[in-house]
């Protein structure tokens, strides 16, 4: 009776934490080899274009202005969404950035983004204040792979898991014995 009521708790643990706001969804799309990374505090001048989930439309590009933004990560002088999401960034780096409404604009409208918008971001970092850039930006080919591995290891985790879940209710459910402690 216990570890079902123990399973029981842990399930609606699960539940609940679906249930929580939506997270930030990092795509590395270009890997490079780097020595020094980004961190909080760091300024950094990052290019980018950004578009709505919702429908494809861009709303801002760095891009088409020519050059990078320049602002300090973790700062607060960005969205939640970028202060997260370009920590542990190499020169050269380029991300896909989903952020969801809680760490962009929110609720509120920002000129052409509605409220309550999931945003998409392709960034470039192009450069870390006092860390001399690279010569020649070297490629991760294996990044894709190590992030397949990582997603299968975690898959098999998670199907063992339940299974000894299951198990664990059939061993107790085995006398066929009723349970209404619920």
């Amino acid at each position: 009776m216990r570890f079902s009521t123990l399973s029981i708790a842990v399930l609606a643990s699960a539940t609940s934490i679906l249930a929580a706001d939506p997270e930030l969804k990092i795509e590395v799309t270009r890997a490079v080899e780097c020595e020094r990374k980004t961190q909080r505090g760091d300024g950094v001048d990052v290019h980018y274009r950004g578009s709505l989930q919702s429908d494809g439309s861009e709303f801002d590009a760095s891009y088409n202005r020519g050059s990078p933004l320049s602002f300090t990560v973790g700062n607060g002088q960005v969205i939640k969404g970028w202060d997260e999401g370009l920590l542990d960034m190499c020169i050269g780096e380029k991300r896909t950035l989903t952020i969801p409404p809680n760490l962009g604009y929110g609720d509120r409208n920002m000129g052409p983004i509605p409220a309550g918008s999931t945003l998409i971001f392709e960034t470039e970092l192009m450069g870390i204040k006092g860390v001399e850039a690279p010569a020649s930006i070297v490629l991760k080919e294996a990044a894709s792979e190590e992030t397949e591995g990582v997603k299968e290891k975690i898959k098999a985790k998670v199907e063992e898991a339940a299974e000894a879940v299951k198990v664990t209710f059939e061993d107790t459910d085995a006398g066929g014995q009723e349970h209404n402690e619920l």
